[in-house]
């Protein structure tokens, strides 16, 4: 199915590994390189293997007023104090293929975005075929855009001789075993704002969950179809209708908050605990309420393998973060069962509560990772394949 890195002598070829460099950057500087990190494995073996090795990355326009990776450097230096480390200021041309051209067997050359040249979005050939150029071999690390239809991502890998990278490889073997093969009970909590995002996901874990806990604005949405939260703050789009209304409350795995903490706005007016049915048009629910909180977490209990993705509630009012916080514990105290997250507001308050130890995998794979839940996979795992 895929070439792995183990399998092939990568001494003096010249490696392009995509990987996902898309960090938060302010004033010059990486303030979290957590996705940096996770492609160390990769960059290792192949300086290990004294490769020449090419990294490329895009980096999203709404980052940083400057899209550039130039600052990443500083962060794979600190990492990789005894490398001699490049940054090229464009992705393709003759600037790079000179800097790559003078490299020594297990140095490192940044490209630069690639989303500043217009062919990786609209995946055009001849750019592809300009990366191309610069590598004998290709290194897929970058799960996170796998469902992006990019040049780099879906037509490069086609272009040359094509690996999958060590952390690419461990996030598609653990998402096709929670949904091919868990150990049971499946218990899957499904939170958030983005309910239509997540629908073809929620239709997936229908089919092969033991439990689904719906919290967040997705819970506040299904509540509304159902008829059971009238407040019109809540109301669905047509898709989402489409499949809520499919969904059967009888069923003994679905489980809808039983209390909630709603109030006038968000500075806390009106604070209160209520029925969902209670919910007035002048409230806003803000999280699941300590009823809900006990029923969800025994149900985690009795779990075998767990799957969260999304907040139970307005985590980034501190006042509204107790049942999401209650949650994660509860998740974290089982110790017998496998532990696996996703999504970056999930993956945020987890590491800023100091549980990432808690979890046996968290993937950083967003809008990815709902994707290859609910599909099997995604265009440019499809792009690594043999």
């Amino acid at each position: 199915m895929f070439r792995e890195l183990n399998d092939y002598n990568f001494f003096n070829k010249k490696v392009f590994v995509r990987c996902d460099f898309n960090v938060p950057i302010y004033k010059g500087k990486v303030f979290d390189s957590w996705k940096i990190k996770r492609a160390l494995k990769t960059i290792e073996f192949l300086k290990e293997s004294q490769a020449k090795i090419i990294l490329a990355s895009h980096l999203s326009k709404e980052s940083w007023r400057k899209p550039t990776l130039k600052p990443v450097i500083q962060v794979l230096k600190n990492l990789l104090p005894q490398t001699k480390i490049y940054f090229a200021k464009s992705c393709i041309g003759s600037k790079a293929e000179k800097i790559i051209r003078k490299m020594k067997n297990g140095e490192i050359v940044l490209l630069e975005n690639l989303r500043l040249e217009k062919g990786e979005e609209q995946n055009e050939e001849g750019f592809s075929k300009e990366l191309a150029r610069l590598a004998e071999i290709y290194v897929g690390e970058a799960f996170a855009v796998c469902h992006r239809e990019h040049a780099s991502i879906v037509t490069l890998p086609r272009l040359l001789p094509r690996f999958i990278g060590f952390e690419c490889e461990q996030e598609v073997n653990v998402l096709s075993a929670l949904v091919e093969n868990p150990e049971r009970p499946l218990v899957v909590l499904i939170g958030g704002a983005k309910a239509a995002s997540k629908i073809a996901m929620v239709n997936k874990f229908l089919q092969v969950a033991d439990y689904l806990l719906f919290g967040g604005k997705t819970a506040n949405t299904l509540l509304t179809v159902k008829g059971i939260c009238a407040v019109k703050k809540f109301l669905p789009s047509a898709q989402e209708y489409d499949v809520f209304q499919k969904i059967n409350l009888t069923d003994v795995k679905i489980h809808l908050p039983l209390d909630v903490i709603t109030a006038l706005n968000e500075n806390g007016d009106g604070l209160r605990q209520a029925g969902p049915a209670q919910v007035r048009n002048d409230e806003e629910i803000y999280d699941i309420g300590p009823s809900t909180i006990e029923k969800f977490t025994q149900i985690i209990q009795t779990a075998k393998t767990i799957f969260w993705s999304g907040d139970m509630g307005v985590v980034e009012k501190k006042e509204f973060q107790a049942g999401t916080l209650a949650i994660a514990r509860a998740i974290v105290a089982n110790n017998s069962a496998l532990k696996i997250a996703g999504g970056g507001d999930t993956l945020a308050f987890i590491r800023a509560n100091g549980l990432e130890q808690g979890f046996s995998y968290l993937s950083a794979g967003g809008g990815a990772m709902l994707n290859f839940i609910a599909q099997g996979t995604l265009p440019g795992i499809e792009a690594l394949k043999i």
